[in-house]
Formats: structure tokens, C-alpha cells, sequence
């Protein structure tokens, strides 16, 4: 058992999100997931359970599984609804311990997924992960900003070829428009310059060598991204 992290933002599924999608890429195939910033806790929202391609994830189906298992490529998607795989008592607050917790172990000990509850495939897909191509543009929305100020795009590097970009980009945010330089590594920037890149978690990122982007485009979570090859988009 792995504690990949405690220390998410409370109700911030964005961020718990991007760090699943970040960490769950290096678990073993087989591995299960659980999951919780789940502000809707003890509401309508569905307890899930989605099969990919290298494991399992379960939690709330609020959007915080989905970046992750797309990464890995989904297989199917099962609400979790059978009584039989949770605590005798649920609580309408603590679905991490009385149905995440127990469905995984369930599962871990081999429960068929159809058993759990009917498979679906309306699961909700939140705006930070949806990526749109239209025209030449391609826009998204800043995913994260790290400790570095780095603005961590919900670009990933898959979407990259339908941009065709080459040297450089022309980037839009809510504060700025600017022409980058497309680079691989931070140091290609001159000490203060900025540049884009795909970033170590495969996500395309604004940068400023040795500086912070975040604060110099005044830039945050959730704001919206355009990128092109021309200005004239």
C-alpha cells in the first residue's frame, strides 16, 4: 500500500486530479487507485470504479479519476452501488471509508467488476479535461502552477502533433499574448525568458528560466489557454 499524498488543497479535485494523473503513470500494471476530494460526498454524484489498460481507479465521479485513466486508456466504467462491497453503514460524509476503501479491497481480492454495480458511460468530464482543436488553435486551461511558477498546461504531449508546431507558438492567456520559443529544456531560455515545453509530467508548460511564469503573466489554476502556429489566429 502507497500513500501517494494527504496534502491536496481541500475540495480542490483539479489539483488532486493532476497530481493522480502525475503519480499513477509509475505504479505496476494491476495497481488500484483510491482517490477522494470529493466535495459532493453523500449527494447524487456516483461512486465509480473505471478498468484501464494498466489498472484500476476508484472514487467519486467528479472528474478526479479522469485524466488518469485516460492516460492509461480506459476500458470500462463501473458505478459502485452493490451494499454487499461497502461498510454495513454508510456514512452520507465519509464515502473514502465506508465505499472507496472497501470496493477496492474487494476488488483486490477478486470481485468482478459487473458485480459492483451496472457499467456506465456518462461519467462526468470536467472543463480542466477538455482539450479543443479548431481552426489552427488549439485551447485548453492551465491544469496546475508548481512550486516553481511553472504553468502546467491540460495540453498533453498526444495533442502536441495536431498543432504542428516546430520553434515556435504563439500563446494566449487571459493576460497576455505572446510569441515562445518551443523548446525541450528550461536552459534553451536565456535566465528570465520565457518558453514552452512539455514538462516532466507530459503536459505542455510556459516557463521563465530561472523565474516564475505564474507571477510574471499573472497567470493561475484554471485559467484559459489558446495556442497557434500563427498570429493571425
Amino acid at each position: 500500500m502507497v500513500d501517494v499524498t494527504h496534502e491536496i488543497e481541500k475540495f480542490n479535485v483539479r489539483a488532486g486530479a493532476f497530481v493522480l494523473a502525475s503519480a499513477s503513470t509509475y505504479f505496476p500494471k494491476g495497481t488500484i487507485h483510491v482517490a477522494v476530494v470529493d466535495p459532493g460526498v453523500g449527494t447524487e454524484r456516483r461512486c465509480i470504479l473505471v478498468e484501464t489498460g494498466q489498472g484500476f481507479f476508484v472514487g467519486p465521479d467528479n472528474g478526479l479519476l479522469r485524466l488518469a485513466a485516460e492516460k492509461q486508456g480506459v476500458k470500462s466504467i463501473h458505478e459502485v452501488s452493490n451494499s454487499k462491497f461497502m461498510l454495513p453503514r454508510v456514512s452520507s460524509t465519509f464515502h473514502g471509508r465506508d465505499i472507496f476503501a472497501p470496493a477496492a479491497a474487494h476488488l483486490a481480492n477478486g470481485t468482478s467488476l459487473s458485480d459492483f454495480g451496472p457499467e456506465i458511460h456518462d461519467w462526468v468530464k470536467p472543463g480542466f479535461a477538455k482539450v479543443t482543436f479548431s481552426k489552427g488553435v488549439l485551447a485548453g486551461e492551465v491544469l496546475h502552477v508548481d512550486g516553481f511558477g511553472n504553468i502546467i498546461t491540460n495540453v498533453s504531449e498526444q495533442e502536441m502533433p495536431r498543432l504542428g508546431a516546430k520553434d515556435w507558438i504563439y500563446l494566449e492567456l487571459p493576460n497576455s499574448k505572446l510569441k515562445l520559443r518551443f523548446g525541450k529544456t528550461y536552459a534553451e531560455a536565456k535566465p528570465k525568458e520565457a518558453l514552452i515545453l512539455i514538462g516532466s509530467h507530459g503536459y505542455l508548460e510556459i516557463a521563465v528560466n530561472q523565474g516564475n511564469a505564474a507571477e510574471t503573466f499573472q497567470t493561475k489554476a484554471g485559467d484559459k489557454v489558446k495556442l497557434s502556429t500563427s498570429s493571425k489566429q
